[in-house]
């Protein structure tokens, strides 16, 4: 795997319609990204990564990640075929299980997470390899290879992944720690008969670029304290080392006070789990990811005192590859 593929993730839980979304697509094209993706907020990851790929010609375009608790594997892999066909291969697919008590808050109940990400991976891929379904259902192979990547905050998800699917998606995991994932993957891939080098890992990364060393700091302890509110994260970063952190962070949001949450962020943490500052110095964070095995850092662009988009074509512009 090239060690200098660089790329840029996009969030459907801001208010930017699907056309500015494109725009920035084709702005990371410009710029000589590798990939862009979509995450799953308020949106349709995979309409978004659609409507990125008809707008742009070369670059990879995909979800990271798309819930599996939105959409019956079935549909999940004819959407993912739509997409390869009318991108010529360029689309990545990333899967997750999401957060309980997001799922709950839908209605959605979540029984045995990891056992139904690994059969629904197997599915999508048999699917997409046209080796499942019946009938009126039955798959036709996609003429494209479609990679398929498994979120992984702890090593048994990251086993599904080396079991499964063909590498992890890793968010919010600490430098440290990364190597744990990868290493979990790795040895279950091979396990099965895998080739575990061929693993991919894909890994989005908060990042918040200031000439402002101290306004990007704040920035990035505001945005995990958000993500400190939810369980998973919050067992991820106790397994990076973080427990005291953790503790004062769940404290906090027992008492709903998200400023209290970010004044529990250590800059070590932030250090660990972040790519802050100035341009150079963002550089040298996104080459130590790279050395602690992520293959493809993906920049998760949060602002610093100013708009999301902006920030994030700025971004795009001032750490392209």
């Amino acid at each position: 795997m090239a060690h200098s593929r660089l790329g840029i993730v996009l969030s459907t839980a801001t208010d930017a319609p699907p056309r500015e979304l494109m725009a920035i697509g084709q702005l990371a094209e410009d710029h000589g990204y590798a990939a862009v993706l979509v995450n799953e907020g308020r949106g349709d990851a995979l309409a978004c990564a659609e409507a990125i790929a008809l707008a742009t010609n070369t670059i990879k375009v995909g979800t990271n990640i798309a819930n599996i608790y939105y959409r019956h594997a079935f549909l999940a892999a004819m959407t993912a075929q739509t997409i390869a066909e009318l991108s010529e291969g360029r689309l990545i697919l990333g899967l997750g299980m999401s957060h309980r008590p997001l799922l709950e808050a839908m209605g959605i109940e979540m029984t045995s997470p990891r056992q139904y990400l690994g059969d629904y991976t197997q599915t999508v891929k048999a699917l997409l390899s046209g080796e499942a379904g019946s009938g009126f259902f039955e798959a036709k192979a996609c003429q494209y290879k479609v990679p398929v990547l498994l979120a992984a905050l702890t090593a048994a998800s990251a086993e599904v992944a080396g079991r499964e699917a063909d590498g992890i998606m890793p968010f919010l995991a600490g430098r440290d720690y990364l190597g744990q994932l990868i290493k979990a993957a790795k040895n279950t891939a091979s396990s099965v008969g895998k080739d575990a080098q061929s693993l991919d890992c894909i890994m989005s990364i908060p990042t918040f670029v200031s000439e402002d060393n101290h306004a990007a700091l704040s920035a990035a302890r505001h945005n995990l304290a958000f993500f400190s509110g939810l369980p998973n994260y919050r067992l991820q970063w106790r397994r990076c080392g973080f427990e005291t952190e953790m503790a004062a962070a769940e404290l906090a949001w027992e008492g709903g006070d998200r400023r209290a949450a970010a004044r529990a962020i250590s800059q070590k943490m932030v250090e660990q789990v972040c790519i802050y500052g100035a341009p150079g110095q963002c550089r040298d964070q996104i080459e130590a990811f790279r050395q602690a095995g992520a293959a493809m850092p993906v920049l998760a662009v949060s602002p610093v005192n100013e708009q999301r988009l902006s920030a994030t074509r700025k971004a795009i512009e001032l750490l392209a590859p």
